[in-house]
């Protein structure tokens, strides 16, 4: 605004109410959303330190952070969580495309779908660990009989989630891609596997942290480096803290792929309509 003799006044800058509004009311939503996880922390060192449990069978929390920074210090966390990573994303992309690649198959080709769908109906609600001691036999105890197990395991629910998919994909869709010229190869990648993508994701978000659990499970009963061999290691020499801080750490490696991938099908599925839902902020 101009003053009297000619020069600018400068204003206060416009919404800095409403700036300040809305950071308080992220800062007061978060809070909110991990109030239980420290409520569940602080009822744990309470109970640890209170008499309830000997330190054997509940150490504090304290103490169990102290060596989860040992373990940090010494670079033995990043070795057992760069192996036991490696393994669950492994299996996991592995698990990720030939999903996608058998459901389609089993969606567009009707021999396929014969053959493959009492395999599927049979497979996926089976306990797949029931198969480790067969996987051992035949391919030992190392990083491939691992990744197979997890493979074997994460595929089911994406060759399902894919399937659900492209099944759900209007009719009018096709019909007008069809009509206006398209091949059935871009039908398929340009029409069919986008509007599929909510479900595949769906399929995804649920692999995932399956791969991360196969991988800790078959890491405790093969041995070996990881988080889940660590975990294992520390029982054998009846160390409470190091199997519970094994427990953390698995925790929180398996909520950062929990958030990393639900922060990927927003990406990807930016032009859907539940990217502007607001229940997903």
């Amino acid at each position: 605004m101009a003053g009297m003799n000619g020069t600018t006044i400068a204003e206060a800058p416009n919404g800095f109410p409403e700036k300040a509004a809305r950071f308080a009311y992220r800062v007061a939503w978060g809070f909110a959303r991990v109030f239980s996880v420290l409520v569940l922390l602080a009822a744990w060192e309470w109970l640890a330190t209170s008499g309830t449990f000997t330190p054997f069978q509940l150490p504090a929390l304290s103490k169990v952070l102290v060596r989860i920074w040992a373990d940090i210090t010494t670079g033995d966390f990043f070795i057992n969580t760069g192996l036991t990573l490696y393994r669950a994303l492994a299996g996991f992309l592995i698990a990720a495309v030939g999903g996608v690649l058998l459901g389609m198959a089993m969606s567009r080709l009707r021999v396929a779908r014969w053959f493959f769908d009492p395999i599927i109906s049979i497979g996926f609600p089976m306990p797949k660990i029931a198969f480790l001691p067969v996987i051992i036999l035949w391919l030992g105890v190392y990083d491939v009989s691992k990744i197979t197990m997890i493979v074997f395991d994460a595929i089911f629910p994406v060759v399902a989630a894919t399937i659900v998919g492209i099944q759900g994909v209007e009719r009018e869709l096709l019909w007008s891609a069809r009509n206006m010229g398209a091949k059935e190869r871009e039908v398929l990648w340009q029409v069919v596997l986008p509007a599929a993508l909510p479900q595949i994701m769906t399929g995804f978000q649920v692999a995932l942290p399956l791969s991360l659990i196969v991988a800790v499970v078959t890491e405790m009963l093969m041995g070996g480096y990881g988080l889940g061999g660590a975990m294992m290691t520390a029982s054998r020499f009846a160390n409470s803290v190091g199997v519970f801080a094994g427990i953390v750490e698995i925790a929180v490696v398996g909520y950062l792929m929990v958030k990393a991938m639900a922060i990927l099908r927003r990406r990807l599925l930016i032009w859907h309509p539940e990217a502007h839902d607001p229940s997903t902020a």
